[in-house]
């Protein structure tokens, strides 16, 4: 497995570009050599963090086959580590619970890999120590609420050997595959891409609250770094902690602008407060726009991407407008099409090649409405023909198990996401500054 980690003569992106796309548009990452485990499928598994987050990454991974769960953790042991080892429980699993990470790496001897779903200023010592326990990682993002931290697991991940996945999940979805490999980069669909907007708003919600009779004994929260249970459950709020809703949020979204562009970007400016919130218990901003600038090879892209946690008005997506056409794209199944320009070249051969699905026909109507000389009449939608229903994250979880087995190379490994991590953690910086902030050369990489 140790030799996954080294270097071809093909680069990650090249890889990337020019794998191959089978059926309707799943991706099939090559075999890597010298990475057979052995002759089982079997892995197994263990998980740190089973709240929120981890309950989702943990019903995903219920559903894959020959993954066992063998040791669960997470300092709330009266909650969430009794929910989540009954949980397993009704699936077969025997997992033993702990409640520190340290005594798990010590205690058990037969684990592959580990899946940390932490709060972000935990994912660096914790990824650091399972990589050094000779573990291989599957970790949340954000990789850390830190540039310094995700340095650590970047170095890490390099001296040890092991697989660092990042969770950006859309990574791996097989929507966002298609788009990226037959659309974008075969078909060319879009033209030259000159602007992307995307958002994700939420609407107003209280702070999490928990059951009193279940409260973490004040010597165990700090212990773990919180300062009180209201902290502990609200941590994505707080400054030392996490990196607010352009990190949780956003971060999944402008790591598709940078992924769809193939370009890291040149500068980024923000406007963002804690406008509607009580500033003492959220300290980060509770709305963020920012605007990123790209060179690429074609020419100058502007991005734009809005999160606010006060109106969950039209979720969550990404556009991406070229001068032949828009790619609308979401998580969300019920969100996907592409729309050509009146001038662009016809789509006959891609729908015939099962890249695009043609418009639904339109029934005609006794009477058309008569348009504004100023008005521009919406172009058809031609849909994606990937269909995709499963959990979010389980072709993502997918991907790590199968790059454990030798039989993938990683969709997001340490040096995407940290790519990442520079691009979104440079919004708040630019929101505390109030100008356009310019990223450095080499800021990217470790």
């Amino acid at each position: 497995m140790d030799s996954k980690k080294s270097k071809t003569d093909m680069d990650r992106r090249t890889f990337l570009r020019t794998s191959a796309v089978a059926g309707a548009g799943m991706f099939v990452a090559p075999a890597v050599l010298g990475q057979q485990r052995s002759s089982s499928n079997d892995l197994n598994i263990g998980m740190i963090g089973v709240g929120a987050q981890g309950q989702v990454l943990l019903n995903a991974g219920l559903k894959i086959p020959n993954i066992r769960f063998k040791a669960v953790c997470d300092i709330w042991q009266e909650y969430n580590l009794k929910r989540a080892t009954g949980l397993l429980g009704k699936y077969g699993h025997a997992p033993t619970a702990y409640q520190d990470y340290a005594e798990m790496l010590t205690t058990e001897k037969d684990l592959d890999g580990v899946i940390i779903a932490t709060p972000d200023f935990w994912h660096a010592q914790q990824t650091v120590a399972c990589l050094r326990a000779g573990l291989h990682v599957y970790c949340e993002k954000e990789m850390s609420n830190t540039l310094q931290g995700a340095q650590r697991m970047v170095r890490a991940a390099r001296q040890t050997g092991k697989l660092l996945q990042i969770g950006h999940q859309r990574r791996s979805n097989p929507r966002y595959l298609h788009c990226y490999h037959k659309l974008l980069r075969e078909a060319n669909i879009l033209g030259r891409i000159t602007t992307i907007n995307g958002q994700w708003n939420r609407a107003v919600q209280p702070d999490l609250g928990w059951p009193k009779k279940y409260a973490i004994a004040p010597a165990t929260l700090r212990k773990y770094g919180f300062d009180s249970m209201h902290q502990y459950r609200n941590w994505r709020w707080y400054r030392d902690l996490g990196g607010g809703p352009i990190v949780d949020l956003g971060s999944h979204q402008i790591d598709i602008f940078n992924w769809f562009l193939d370009a890291q970007p040149k500068s980024v400016m923000a406007s963002g407060g804690t406008d509607y919130y009580d500033k003492k218990t959220h300290e980060w901003y509770d709305t963020v726009l920012a605007v990123y600038e790209y060179e690429t090879e074609a020419g100058k892209v502007r991005a734009f991407y809005q999160t606010i946690t006060t109106n969950s008005s039209e979720g969550y997506y990404e556009n991406f407008l070229g001068d032949q056409a828009t790619l609308h794209i979401s998580e969300s199944a019920s969100r996907g099409g592409i729309y050509r320009e009146p001038s662009a070249p016809q789509w006959h051969k891609w729908v015939e090649m099962g890249y695009l699905k043609a418009p639904k026909e339109d029934k005609p109507t006794e009477t058309a409405a008569v348009l504004d000389v100023r008005e521009t009449v919406a172009p058809p939608q031609h849909r994606l023909p990937v269909e995709f229903n499963d959990p979010y994250h389980k072709p993502h979880l997918e991907n790590f198990f199968n790059a454990i087995r030798g039989r993938e190379e990683l969709n997001c490994p340490e040096d995407i996401g940290y790519e990442t991590a520079v691009t979104v953690l440079k919004v708040n910086e630019a929101v505390r500054a109030d100008r356009k902030l310019s990223f450095k050369p080499g800021e990217f990489t470790v």
